[in-house]
Formats: C-alpha cells, sequence, structure tokens
C-alpha cells in the first residue's frame, strides 16, 4: 500500500511540474531569465559567440530602436506594402513580389535585419499578419505607417495629429457661445476673470500649463525618452525617469482636478450656467495647451508660465477667494452686501 500511494504521489509531482511548461510562448523576451549559476564562468563557457554577439544586438537595437522582435502593430494608413523576398534579393535588384496589409490590421516583428550596402535603409523588418503571411519592409517605411498596439501609444498618435484642429474648432465654438451669452445676459462666469468661488478651475490651468510646458521640453531635450515612451507606455509614474514621471503625474493630477472642478462648478451654478462655464473652462484649458506646448518650443514658454502662475494666482486671490459667507444661507460672498443665493442682507 505504502509503495502504491508513494508512486501515486510521484507520478502526480511529474505531471504538476510537466504541466508548469509552457512550450507555445507568444513574446520572446530580449533579457534572458535570471538564474543562479554556481560560477559566472561556466555561463560564458555555455554560451558560444555567436548568441553571445546576437544578444548583444538585440539589446543595443532595443536601446537604439526601442522595440524588438515579437513587438505588437497595428496598421495605422490605409494601406501598407510588404515585399515576399528576402532582403538580399531586394538590394540584389531582383525580382519581388509584393502584397498589402490594411488600416488596423495587426503584424507582428517576425524578424529584424541589418543590410550596410542597402542605401536606402539598412534596417529591414520582417513583419508578419498571420502564422502564414510574412514580409519585409524597410524600418523607414514601416514606422510612420504603424501604431504600437497599446491604447496610450494609439492615443498619442490620434492626439498628436488631430489636436489642433479639435482645439480650434472648441475654441470657436466657446467663443461663439459666450458672446451670445454675454450679449444676452451680463457677468458671465468664467475662469481668471468672473470665477466661481473655487480654486479648483485656477489650479487646474495651472496643471494644464504646466503639463504642456514639461511635454514640449521632453520634445526638446529627451526626444529619445519620450520615443521609448510611446513604444512602451505606461500610466505608473513610479519608476520612470524623473522629468516623466513628472508628467505622468501632472496627468494624473490633471483628471483628479477636472472632476472637483465638475462636481464644485455643480454645487455652485445653475444647470445651464454650469455648463457653460465647464465648457469655457475647457476653452481656456486648451488655449493654454497650444499656448505653452508651442512656446515652450522657443523658450519663451518658460517665461510666459511664471507670469501665468502669476497672474492666475493674483486673480483669484483678488476675485475668486471668499473672505465672507452669507449669514442666512452660508453661501460664500466675495464681499459684503445681499446675497446672490438668497437674497439675504449681510452686513
Amino acid at each position: 500500500m505504502r509503495r502504491i500511494q508513494a508512486f501515486i504521489m510521484g507520478l502526480l509531482a511529474v505531471l504538476l511540474l510537466t504541466g508548469c511548461y509552457n512550450s507555445h510562448r507568444t513574446h520572446r523576451s530580449i533579457v534572458p531569465a535570471v538564474v543562479e549559476l554556481p560560477d559566472s564562468d561556466k555561463v560564458a563557457e555555455a554560451m558560444d559567440s555567436a548568441a553571445i554577439k546576437r544578444y548583444n544586438d538585440s539589446l543595443r537595437f532595443l536601446i537604439e530602436h526601442h522595440y524588438h522582435e515579437n513587438f505588437n502593430f497595428v496598421v495605422r494608413r490605409d494601406s501598407l506594402a510588404l515585399i515576399r523576398q528576402q532582403p538580399e534579393e531586394v538590394v540584389s535588384m531582383m525580382p519581388t513580389d509584393t502584397f498589402y496589409v490594411y488600416r488596423h490590421e495587426p503584424l507582428v516583428v517576425a524578424d529584424i535585419r541589418i543590410m550596410p550596402t542597402d542605401s536606402i535603409d539598412s534596417v529591414w523588418v520582417s513583419v508578419a499578419r498571420d502564422q502564414f503571411t510574412f514580409g519585409w519592409i524597410h524600418e523607414s517605411s514601416l514606422l510612420p505607417a504603424v501604431d504600437p498596439d497599446d491604447p496610450i501609444s494609439q492615443f498619442i498618435t490620434l492626439f498628436s495629429d488631430m489636436h489642433v484642429l479639435l482645439f480650434l474648432i472648441v475654441i470657436s465654438l466657446l467663443v461663439a457661445i459666450y458672446l451670445v451669452r454675454s450679449i444676452l445676459r451680463k457677468r458671465s462666469h468664467i475662469v481668471h476673470f468672473n470665477d466661481i468661488p473655487s480654486v479648483y478651475p485656477t489650479v487646474l490651468t495651472l496643471i494644464v500649463a504646466t503639463a504642456a510646458t514639461l511635454y514640449a521640453s521632453i520634445q526638446m531635450f529627451a526626444p529619445d525618452l519620450w520615443r521609448h515612451f510611446y513604444f512602451n507606455p505606461t500610466l505608473n509614474p513610479f519608476g520612470e525617469p524623473t522629468i516623466l514621471m513628472l508628467f505622468l503625474m501632472l496627468v494624473w493630477a490633471m483628471l483628479i482636478v477636472s472632476l472637483a472642478c465638475a462636481e464644485v462648478t455643480r454645487q455652485s451654478l445653475h444647470s445651464g450656467d454650469a455648463l457653460l462655464y465647464l465648457m469655457s473652462l475647457g476653452g481656456v484649458c486648451a488655449v493654454d495647451y497650444i499656448v505653452f506646448s508651442i512656446t515652450t518650443l522657443y523658450y519663451v514658454g518658460y517665461i510666459l508660465l511664471i507670469a501665468y502662475f502669476w497672474f492666475a494666482i493674483r486673480a483669484y486671490l483678488r476675485g475668486s477667494h471668499c473672505r465672507y459667507t452669507c449669514g442666512n444661507c452660508g453661501a460664500p460672498m466675495h464681499e459684503k452686501g445681499r446675497c446672490r443665493q438668497c437674497g439675504a442682507l449681510n452686513e
């Protein structure tokens, strides 16, 4: 009986260990797994020179180009031409066969080859649409036509391509609405000029201005860092380089303060006035983003940011900061007199 139990336990252990092994890995790791070895010299002896060279080349390519084998892309353009033959055949001017992949189709990097004799682009990339469809293309032709298969990367591409047009449309709409509103009714609320009694709108505009300045600074002084972030995006600020960590923290702060602005606006204004105020706040934030992201590229944005902080804080302290509360309903008041909420006289 004990032998049978021991045999069964041993069989179960073998099955469990076998089940832990996965032979179908969908992504290849560039950095090999860290294992404990008694001596590092044995590792070097176990790896032949070709494997070491391939590892070093792959690691260098990853650092310089920010993607690697088994990296996932998605086609952005309407169509993308791929060549079935090997790059050596193309460079030798041999006949080639071309086929197309189309918008939104996924692509996986199957191989990367360096062709120093190619006068157009020395980097050739083999991508696969599926396990039966492979094709080669120059890296310089591939990257402008694809996005990393990640929603953050795709959002960055979309925002970079269309933000100017969208913001101009929003600003024009807001200006038109406010012109009509000002004609029909005076004293419309707007941040910095006739703001609601809350610090959150002012804080939001300052966060947007700072984030736009920081974004442009990354583009100027650390473009390779931003490119790495584009290919390997994350919303977790911790563990990232300092300047990128600050930018991501500002993005999170922007989201949180926006929710706070919506809540205090709902409490301070009626529904129609609240909607117009939030639209105008969005318009001001759009202007801040455009102005500071563009002027920072010419180093003027840093001076404007300091001046904007001074103006926004001064405007809040002089106009939006309420030193009194109504003795009847408790509503905040800029000065003594009749309460706008309940009409009670406060002296």
